[in-house]
């Protein structure tokens, strides 16, 4: 099934009834297609790892945050001239 935007907001009844029959449905803006809604037991749900992001662990090598409370406490710190 395709619908546009302007179905989407008129006619949600036809558009969740079409996804309870299984069927995907194309989202389309100004006739471009946008986006897919499928029913949610074809999309396979899988939590994130850590080792996903890059940013993950990036500051396990730090010496200086080993207390959180005291790193905090330097942070906040007023400045010294």
């Amino acid at each position: 099934m395709e619908a546009s935007v302007l179905d989407l907001r008129k006619n949600m009844k036809d558009i969740l009834a079409a996804i309870d029959r299984r069927e995907n449905v194309i989202l389309t803006y100004r006739g471009k297609r946008k986006a897919i809604i499928m029913p949610i037991d074809e999309v396979t749900e899988s939590e994130p790892k850590c080792s996903d992001f890059e940013a993950c662990g990036m500051w396990a090598d730090r010496d200086d945050m080993d207390d959180v409370q005291e790193y905090v406490q330097k942070l906040r710190a007023p400045r010294r001239f």
